[in-house]
């Protein structure tokens, strides 16, 4: 497995990077088992909280050069990649903050004696991330962690290693203990030798339905421990009494952050009503078409070039499987002329359940509309999906928002807004979106040792 970065905006080659070894790797799982039995022993939380603390300061006072890494890596918008550095040193300020009282001893119900358990450590771990969010995918992980005193080694996605070295460095700097992150570039055999290893005691994951099944495979097979947050086919609801100005200002993010790569931004929209979903499609088409491809490093770029060749490739190829099966193109769908890795944004309707696009994700700037007559017929066809990590309900009556919310098969679901990630809301999804959850006191739990201590009556 090469690890480059390729400039998605040009696709030149920016840098290589050499494979770990497995002596590499050994030292790595060495460290980070000694520095786990050292913190199990001797404590640090104090000292771990200023170092989080400190990786939130670094990430603010050096946001452009880190966002810079992640824009040549990925592609992304250097505007957005700004946006993803704050959230990252939010994640850390919050852990920092909460650690201690997440971490308080929880007393049970007195029955049959006096018990209570306690939350501690219960190893290194192992994390597989992908390149759409390459610093926020790490910190969900890295920084909860960090602080229950679990170390962690991270194999990144081949195409941001720039990315992932400069989050090590940035762990370093803040005066971290060596073992505490360690990133390596691995092959699959080398990631299948560290999950195997009895030093790794857990393993979290996020990327594609693929490689979730074959690490929480892996995982399965060695009693490891694993947290998978997969791909999505979020359904975003659009009922009657929707406001469409709000609507309007909404649709360009719920689609289009990230040239579309994003897991949880919304990508089948379903109208209630004939009216409403002729206003929306052109309201759609008309927000599409301000999008302005272009340089991601400068500001007046709205819509990023997608991460890579391949990832251009599948999109169109996507478009071209829909189109051929009775989707019709309402915007899009046409060429643009330039050496990077840009898909016009395109606005697919008319996918019938027979169409292999249907229950497909698209990670890429593209918008699949359906109309239906009812709530129900609406609610239906959202859980009419294998996928179920985000989902958005538009309405202007809260009662009648949670009522369908709570019919929705998902993870998450939004109210009168796109996707949205904050430190202390979990993260994560049902079905062939994976399991278990990220942020907030949930993800905190997420590879924790409950330790029951329990004295009997009598």
């Amino acid at each position: 497995m090469a690890y480059k970065t390729i400039y998605p905006y040009t696709n030149e080659v920016l840098k290589e990077f050499d494979n770990h070894t497995d002596a590499d790797l050994e030292a790595a799982l060495a460290a980070g088992h000694a520095l786990y039995k050292k913190w199990r022993a001797e404590g640090g939380l104090e000292e771990r909280k200023g170092q989080l603390h400190k990786v939130a300061e670094l990430l603010r006072r050096d946001v452009d050069k880190y966002a810079e890494v992640m824009t040549k890596d990925m592609g992304k918008l250097f505007t957005e990649a700004k946006g993803e550095v704050e959230l990252c040193a939010a994640i850390a300020d919050y852990f920092a903050d909460k650690a201690e009282e997440f971490l308080k001893p929880r007393e049970l119900e007195a029955v049959h004696g006096e018990g209570y358990y306690i939350k501690q450590a219960v190893g290194v771990l192992f994390m597989v991330e992908p390149w759409n969010f390459p610093f926020y995918q790490i910190m969900r992980v890295f920084a909860p962690n960090f602080m229950i005193g679990n170390p962690t080694v991270l194999k990144h996605a081949s195409i941001c290693p720039a990315s992932a070295q400069a989050f090590e460095e940035l762990v370093k700097e803040a005066g971290a203990p060596a073992g505490s992150f360690k990133n390596l570039f691995l092959t699959y055999g080398q990631v299948s030798k560290a999950i195997a290893d009895p030093r790794i005691q857990g393993v979290a994951l996020t990327g594609s339905e693929r490689g979730g099944a074959s690490i929480a495979a892996e995982a399965g097979a060695n009693l490891k421990k694993s947290a998978l947050e997969l791909g999505g086919n979020d359904a975003f609801l659009i009922l009657e009494d929707a406001d469409f100005e709000l609507l309007k200002d909404t649709i360009f993010f719920a689609r289009l952050y990230n040239a579309g790569q994003v897991c949880t931004s919304s990508k089948r929209f379903i109208v209630v009503g004939e009216e409403n979903y002729r206003k929306f499609v052109d309201m759609v088409v008309e927000t599409f078409k301000t999008a302005k491809w272009g340089d991601p490093m400068k500001a007046e770029t709205t819509l990023a070039p997608l991460s890579s060749a391949a990832a251009k490739e599948e999109v169109l190829g996507q478009i071209k499987l829909a189109v051929d099966n009775g989707a019709r193109v309402a915007y899009g769908n046409q060429e643009i002329d330039h050496p990077g890795n840009f898909v016009m944004p395109t606005v697919l309707t008319d996918i019938s359940k027979d169409n292999p696009i249907y229950n497909t994700e698209i990670f890429g700037p593209v918008a699949s509309i359906y109309k239906v007559d009812t709530e129900e017929e609406a609610i239906a066809l959202a859980n009419d999906s294998s996928y179920g990590l985000g989902g958005t309900v538009f309405s202007s009556d809260p009662e009648r928002v949670a009522r369908v919310a709570a019919q929705i098969e998902t993870g998450m679901t939004f109210v009168n807004s796109g996707w949205a990630s904050h430190p202390e809301l979990p993260f994560g999804g049902i079905k062939n979106s994976g399991y278990g959850r990220e942020l907030s006191h949930l993800g905190f739990d997420a590879f924790v040792n409950e330790h029951l201590v329990f004295t009997p009556k009598g």
